[in-house]
């Protein structure tokens, strides 16, 4: 054991240590006892940070085994011998010598300490094989201030409306924790969905109710004190609503003018706590006019009649004079009068008549009334017989024709009259224990051809596909049919590229009308226009090249250990309902991301190009983002400026492109309309083509494109005349479309009249508005047919105009060899690259992991100056609605992955360090400096 006089010496020789750190050959004494070697103390009890609160002093403690000897040391110096208190125990199962010791630790001391640095202490453990230093422990002087640095302000809304409630607690020490009483009980977002604590301790009410008219405090605490802010007061108003009107009363007036009445009352709902009275009448009245009753008159009686076997004749009259009307009353008497017309010689007569009743009838009389009556049942039989029989046979007819032979329809061209389309009661026409061999090679029928995609519930009616690529001749394709509930087998030869919508709609021949539904909804993926890749939680991004179509999954998005077949795929018109409606226009191509209804940890962001002109001075368009459900159906996301808490999505708008913060995964697009009173305007690209040279034939055409100013509408022109042989003669130009409902005009001058005629009659060709303003249409063109003198004449020069009536417009100077081979166009925008189709991982991503974490640290957490992710949303223009960040666990995160989306082409760290340093942020600069590249 080191005596009490050799540890005074050891702790003398390290007060007089010219460096801060204790060296092992300083400390350790001359000589030990012999005993068994010990390992190094291990602390089994580190002293932890605290808090002085007021000018209670703060007890630190440690405890380690096995120690000889066991001190504190404070900001670099040895506490005093005198101010321990030691304590020494023996372990019952090791054995080993185990010391605790205390100290205290005043105010006066902390407040003594100069400089930046907190006070801290650390606790130093001997033993024969060495030292070990244990944790720092900070003591810091804990206070709050009793002035908020914001404090919550009443208010009065509306029922329904959102409501944010801010507070900014004191500054203190440690950092005061944030509670809110609603009339002095605490809320709890957990029991009460509609209430949401942001991570800035403001209050938000996502649709006031009137339950929520109260008072409201903010309260801040922490180990010292508890300091409340001034109470505001929260009233949700209703605005009075005129219930429905009441039936039109009866009119006023028995005959004649009058009046009507119908009345409302202001209850719908009723105006409560100084809601609005409802504006208007509570009653109308109209005029009316009720028609007089007029009563009925007898006209005069008519002649009497012959005089009738009961010996009586008769006369009647009618009430017709006037006859009853409105109402009125009806002619009171009989209608009819009778009298004796012999004046009693009928007496006799009757006597006779009753003699003559009683004799019966004779024999022969009977008999043949009985044998009329059989004959008139036997005929009946006889009829009903026949209706059965044809009957029966028109239904055998029926039931043969719902068989159909493939060779026959494909050959036969399914002609109607000897097609019929299966019946609803029949849906397996064929045996299902022995499906027959349909098999058939088409023919090179030219005939009018019917779609192959009609199921057992179609209408009757065919949709002649006469021109039809597919169909036109017929391919060796083989087709077994079998009965209703099993899908057809297909052999589709090597050569024939079908995309998987046209393959699935091709199986969908024969089966139940689920199916068919299930085929107008699948999605076809075909060259160029879509893109995939297998992503787990490192991220990834996948891009559709020439398109300005992407989507960008940041890391931690899909869960730890799943990895997801992701698809991005650009719809084409034809082959999708489009989401505009009414006086809406559609800005930009509709894409689908997939697969729908995967679980996403954090928000993916969809970058969409559009053509909607966003550099007026005054917003005149009203934009909306739509998806379409399983069903078919267009239901609106949300509506840019009109954001709530409930908005699933953020909308980030740039002048060329969107990008779309999501959480669910679907079928997008956005749309459009004009915000009065200015009329919006689309951004239009103007492409002229002409055939590829060299021109053979006298005949020579020109064809102009009026598409969206978007990478994906001029890759689906170029592609289509590519197809067409077609090449392109001048770099596209630009034309704002405006709405006003003027249509686009298009007209060819100075043609070359003596070795050039147009073939155009009128003086120039239109393209109608709407056509291009709805955006369904497919890429719109307008051609210009002319002829040449000869086959030598190889120069055209001329002019073509294209503009809007009473709006703008542009011209081609077209001059042009047609003999001469033009190089082909790429796709690409001048001094644009390719990006990948797909790229996984950290490579995906220009800012590394390790820069983005320290960013979020920084950042995240609330600041009193400001100084946090608000402030960075701000600088780099993603303050449109902060709501929708901070609602995230990491809003600063969301930021970076939007700054990735919006920088893919160009994702170099200079305008994110700008923004940093704008912010005074030097410390995240310095990390981007050494572990980033600027």
């Amino acid at each position: 054991m080191v005596s009490h006089r050799a540890a005074v010496k050891i702790l003398m020789r390290l007060h007089c240590s010219q460096s801060s750190d204790y060296s092992e050959a300083e400390v350790l004494p001359d000589s030990f006892p012999s005993a068994p070697a010990e390992p190094l103390p291990e602390f089994l009890l580190e002293p932890e940070d605290a808090f002085i609160v007021k000018n209670r002093p703060v007890q630190l403690r440690c405890r380690a085994s096995p120690a000889t000897q066991i001190y504190f040391k404070c900001n670099g110096e040895w506490v005093n011998q005198n101010d321990h208190v030691t304590r020494e125990s023996l372990d019952q199962i090791t054995g080993l010598v185990v010391r605790e010791v205390d100290i205290s630790v005043s105010r006066t001391q902390v407040e003594e300490l100069f400089g930046l640095d907190d006070y801290w202490c650390q606790c130093v453990a001997w033993s024969s094989a060495g030292t070990t230093k244990s944790n720092r422990a900070y003591v810091r002087i804990a206070y709050l201030r009793k002035n908020f640095e914001q404090e919550p302000l009443g208010r009065e809304v509306r029922l329904e409306q959102e409501v944010l409630l801010q507070c900014r607690p004191p500054e203190g020490m440690p950092t005061a924790e944030v509670d809110w009483l609603k009339n002095e009980d605490v809320i709890d977002p957990s029991q009460d969905s509609n209430f949401l604590i942001t991570i800035d301790h403001d209050l938000i009410i996502k649709q006031a109710r009137l339950s929520d008219t109260a008072n409201y405090t903010c309260v801040a605490r922490n180990v010292v004190a508890k300091r409340r802010s001034s109470t505001a007061t929260l009233i949700v108003y209703v605005s009075g609503g005129w219930s429905s009107w009441t039936e039109w009363s009866e009119c006023n007036a028995r005959c004649g003018r009058g009046w009507q009445r119908r009345t409302r009352s202001c209850t719908n709902p009723a105006p409560l706590n100084g809601g609005v009275f409802c504006e208007g009448p509570p009653f109308q009245r109209v005029t009316c006019t009720t028609l007089c009753p007029v009563d009925g008159g007898w006209t005069e009686w008519a002649k009497w009649s012959a005089c009738g076997t009961e010996c009586t004749h008769w006369r009647s009259r009618e009430c017709q004079a006037p006859p009853p009307r409105n109402g009125g009353k009806h002619c009171s008497g009989s209608m009819m009068e009778s009298k004796n017309c012999t004046e009693g010689l009928c007496a006799r007569n009757k006597k006779i008549s009753i003699e003559h009743a009683s004799h019966p009838l004779p024999p022969g009389m009977g008999v043949a009334v009985y044998a009329g009556l059989v004959g008139a049942l036997l005929l009946c039989v006889i009829l009903v017989l026949c209706v059965g029989v044809l009957a029966y046979r028109r239904r055998c007819r029926h039931l043969h024709g719902d068989i159909t032979d493939s060779s026959s329809a494909l050959t036969a061209a399914f002609h109607p009259g000897n097609y019929k389309p299966p019946r609803q009661d029949n849906p397996h026409p064929l045996h299902p224990s022995a499906p027959p061999d349909l098999t058939a090679t088409a023919g090179a029928f030219r005939g009018p051809l019917f779609s192959l995609q009609q199921g057992v519930n179609d209408s009757p009616h065919k949709i002649p596909m006469t021109t039809s690529p597919l169909l036109d001749p017929l391919p060796s394709l083989k087709i077994k049919v079998y009965n209703g509930s099993t899908l057809s087998s297909l052999k589709l030869p090597t050569d024939m590229c079908l995309g998987d919508g046209e393959i699935l709609s091709l199986k969908s021949v024969g089966t139940m009308g689920r199916e068919r539904d299930y085929h107008s909804h699948t999605l076809s993926r075909e060259p160029g226009l879509s893109t995939s890749a297998t992503l787990g939680n490192l991220g990834g991004r996948l891009t559709i090249p020439n398109t300005g179509v992407s989507l960008l999954i940041p890391p931690g998005t899909i869960p730890q250990g799943k990895f997801y077949e992701m698809y991005l795929i650009i719809n084409k018109w034809d082959k999708t309902t489009l989401p505009s409606e009414g006086s809406q226009t559609v800005l930009s191509p509709v894409v689908s991301c997939g697969p729908s209804g995967m679980l996403l940890n954090r928000p993916v962001v969809l970058t969409l190009p559009h053509c909607a002109q966003l550099d007026t001075p005054t917003p005149d368009w009203s934009l909306t983002l739509k998806t379409q459900t399983h069903q078919g159906a267009w239901e609106e996301v949300l509506t840019v400026g009109e954001e709530t808490l409930s908005s699933p999505c953020y909308l980030q708008l740039e002048e060329e492109c969107c990008h779309v913060l999501m959480e669910q995964l679907g079928t997008y697009g956005l749309v459009g309309q004009s915000c009065p009173p200015q009329p919006a305007c689309k951004r239009l690209q103007l492409a002229l083509f002409a055939p590829r040279a060299p021109c053979l034939s006298l005949d020579y055409s020109l064809r102009i494109y009026c598409i969206h100013d978007t990478p994906h509408a001029f890759k689906e022109v170029l592609d289509l005349e590519r197809s067409l042989g077609g090449v392109l003669l001048e770099d596209p130009k630009p034309l704002l479309f405006k709405d006003s409902y003027h249509n686009l005009r298009l007209s060819i001058h100075d043609i070359p009249h003596t070795h050039w005629r147009s073939k155009l009659l009128a003086k120039y060709q239109e393209i109608p508005f709407y056509h291009i303003w709805s955006g369904s249409q497919r890429p719109l063109h307008c051609t210009f047919s002319l002829e040449r003198g000869s086959l030598a004449v190889s120069q055209l020069t001329c002019k073509i105009c294209v503009r809007q009536v009473e709006g703008e417009g542009q011209i081609f100077q077209l001059h042009t060899d047609i003999q001469e081979t033009l190089p082909p166009h790429s796709p690409l925008p001048s001094g644009g690259t390719c990006l990948p189709c797909s790229q996984v991982g950290p490579y995906a991503f220009r800012l590394p992991d390790s820069i983005r974490q320290k960013i979020c640290a920084s950042l995240d957490a609330p600041s009193a100056r400001g100084c946090d992710w608000r402030l960075l949303a701000r600088s780099l223009g993603f303050d449109r609605y902060l709501n929708y960040f901070a609602t995230k666990p990491s809003p600063t995160g969301v930021l970076l992955d939007l700054w990735e989306a919006c920088h893919q082409a160009d994702a170099d760290l200079v305008s994110l360090a700008t923004a940093l340093e704008e912010m005074g942020k030097s410390e995240v600069l310095v990390v981007m400096t050494t572990d980033g590249d600027c």
